[in-house]
């Protein structure tokens, strides 16, 4: 048992005090004991030290407080409350709790938060098991997200055999779409569904120069989904198009110190047929013009969703600042599109599997396209552990592993004419580096010392504000008005970003949102006042800044921590520019004013986080630069990897700079140039 009687007696008393009763169950009440135990046994037993940690800390708050004279209060004005609260376990293991009673259904109706009943729908998806694999292909595609998916269904529509090896499995959408904890943008620290085997696949995080070792949960990790699809099957869907001084960073912006800031080697001409391709294939719905490029060569292919409440309002706000607004162009089907339903407004997209498969993702779209050829194999829950080369050091397969489903390892090789890499900007340099042979000691590509370099990802700026009526109408995906303003052109600033309005927000994250910003208690009777009353007056103006990358914010290999099967794991380490924090300060200021200007009566700015941390969350780019100096890049401008003439790369490792928007329509965009160049020799 994970807590001994009395340890549970004393966990018990801690979420009576942490969510109290009233009309509505204490955190007690609603299983918070079972929960715990659970999270220890099934979730994260390495937790278990931290667990007793805060209880030894809980059990002497608490009877310090009796013993200085019984109180009936159980509020937040709780001596052995604050006690614990004061304490950085007592205080986690309290959120902890608290988080996991917001995410009930039995309170949801308490903080005025409801889920729409939907009919549950899944593109079905032919899997072929390991032992049916053939001897030799004539393409390998790594990974089936964004990059990789798009690529393989170009490559099979052109004839090719290709075989598509995903590190995770394909889970039910009903299974991936309504656990408000276990889900990759959930911030509790439980393993998502989109996390195969979290506790076999460590990485190491380096903060302020001290490396610990992080699960695929924690923060440190790199928030990405594995599973078929990637990130498209649980993302939010924003699909922004860079602009084209995004493209020319350096030459508009100079470079920073201590930065390794440069220009793309293609121009934003060169990727906007691309773009206009992606945004028809995938089927992008939205409207107004962003001011920073012209004209699509295409119109979009669906009109944006109506807009929501809250964007009604912020939109009037706008005008009052004399700030342009736009539809958020969403990877959202609007109406029906390519056979697939239009959006049902649920509430539930950025971290969750669409009910009715409106999102579009590869695993509903270019999947299906490369499977239906005949010449595509996907196979799952099989990981690449590194590239296989000759005498002359060409590439000339792929080696396999997995688990073999009876406590041991299956592995075998793959032979192949051409490799796509396509498995996240983490994990892309650490096969490269992980292919190391006689001609390329270092990794492959690695000769001059590049693959793993210009770490960078997304800092987010933003602000959240409460107003004294309701504002919020849960009405999906909540993403509705954006402003694009500020992605350049501010004064002693370099780049900037863009600005829109947050997803609906389950009631765990609100909870989480509120407290962290200090709006709100986060214990106690007051605490648990302050949720049902602010869940539908909070509203969060949010969005990633263009980062100056850095050569010394770099994934490297770890030969001393080694994954399930043997390999050594990524290591992450740098550091966040001096120019983030500044750009983070200036979008965040502005996200305040927009609130305020909409009526918000308190707000609060988000904090910019450890500077001694690389920027590894979300949106992870740049491991594996393009370029037209192999000094400086690890690809060539179309994804091949310098010194073999047969491996590309096809996913947002070969992005120079990250833009001030989100990336996955460039990294779709991108995928499909480099898959086109391939076929076309």
């Amino acid at each position: 048992m994970p807590l001994s009687e009395q340890q549970r007696i004393l966990l018990e008393r801690l979420a009576e005090l942490a969510v109290p009763a009233d009309d509505f169950p204490s955190a007690a009440d609603a299983g918070a004991v079972r929960f715990v135990e659970r999270v220890l046994t099934v979730d994260r037993p390495d937790w278990q030290p931290r667990v007793e940690r805060a209880l030894a800390v809980a059990a002497a708050a608490l009877d310090a407080a009796e013993q200085a004279g019984p109180r009936r209060d159980a509020g937040v004005g709780s001596a052995g409350l604050e006690a614990v609260l004061a304490d950085q376990d007592g205080a986690w293991l309290v959120r902890l709790v608290a988080q996991r009673y917001y995410a009930e259904p039995s309170v949801w109706g308490m903080v005025g938060w409801q889920a729409r009943d939907t009919p549950i729908l899944q593109t079905e998806l032919t899997v072929t098991p390991r032992s049916s694999l053939a001897e030799r292909y004539d393409c390998v595609v790594i990974g089936s997200g964004a990059g990789g998916g798009a690529a393989a269904q170009v490559l099979a529509e052109s004839g090719r055999s290709v075989l598509v090896v995903e590190l995770g499995s394909y889970p039910t959408t009903a299974a991936l779409a309504e656990d408000h904890l276990r889900n990759p943008r959930s911030v509790v620290g439980l393993p998502a569904l989109t996390d195969p085997d979290p506790a076999g696949r460590p990485r190491v995080s380096v903060v302020d120069g001290v490396p610990s070792r992080v699960l695929p949960p924690d923060g440190g990790w790199g928030n990405n989904a594995f599973t078929v699809g990637g990130g498209t099957r649980v993302y939010g869907a924003q699909a922004w198009r860079f602009v084209p001084r995004d493209f020319t960073m350096a030459t508009t912006y100079g470079v920073p110190d201590g930065s390794a800031l440069s220009d793309w080697p293609i121009t934003y001409d060169d990727l906007e047929p691309y773009y206009s391709l992606a945004e028809q294939r995938f089927g992008v719905s939205g409207g107004g013009t962003d001011p920073w490029h012209g004209p699509r060569s295409i119109p979009l292919p669906m009109p944006p969703l109506p807009r929501t409440g809250p964007a009604d309002l912020l939109a009037t706000a706008a005008d009052r600042l004399g700030w342009g607004t736009l539809d958020v162009p969403l990877l959202i089907n609007s109406v029906d599109y390519q056979g697939r339903s239009g959006c049902v407004r649920c509430g539930l997209c950025v971290g969750f599997a669409c009910p009715v498969d409106a999102k579009g993702g590869t695993h509903n779209t270019a999947l299906p396209a490369a499977l239906a050829t005949g010449n595509c194999t996907l196979v799952t829950e099989t990981t690449a552990e590194r590239l296989l080369t000759d005498s002359a050091g060409r590439v000339t397969g792929v080696a396999l592993v997995a688990n073999d489903g009876y406590g041991g390892v299956w592995r075998r090789t793959v032979s192949c004419s051409e490799v796509v890499v396509a498995a996240g900007a983490s994990e892309t340099p650490r096969l490269l580096l992980n292919s190391a042979h006689d001609g390329e000691p270092n990794g492959l590509g690695n000769n001059l010392d590049q693959v793993g370099r210009h770490l960078q990802a997304h800092v987010y700026a933003g602000a959240v504000g409460l107003f004294d009526d309701e504002v919020v109408d849960l009405v999906g995906p909540g993403a509705s008005i954006a402003t694009c303003d500020f992605r350049h052109g501010n004064d002693g600033i370099v780049g900037g970003g863009m600005l829109a309005n947050e997803f609906v927000p389950t009631p765990a994250s609100t909870y989480d949102y509120l407290t962290g910003a200090g709006l709100i208690p986060r214990a106690g009777a007051a605490g648990k006042a302050a949720m049902r009353r602010e869940v539908r007056r909070m509203l969060r103006v949010v969005g990633p800044i263009q980062e100056v990358s850095s050569a010394e914010s770099r994934v490297r290999v770890d030969p001393g921590v080694l994954d399930r099967f043997g390999n050594p794991v990524a290591m992450i380490s740098g550091s966040i520019h001096p120019e983030d924090v500044r750009a983070h300060g200036f979008m965040s200021a502005k996200a305040r004013q927009w609130l305020e200007e909409a009526g918000a009566v308190r707000t609060a700015v988000g904090e910019v986080g450890t500077l001694g941390r690389a920027s590894s969350g979300q949106h992870q780019a740049g491991t594996c630069r393009m370029g037209n100096d192999p000094a400086r890049s690890v690809t060539d401008p179309y994804g091949r990897v310098w010194g073999h003439d047969n491996v590309w790369i096809a996913d947002a490792s070969v992005h120079v700079t990250n833009g001030g928007v989100n990336p996955v329509l460039t990294v779709l965009a991108g995928s499909l140039r480099i898959a086109d160049h391939i076929v076309r020799g």
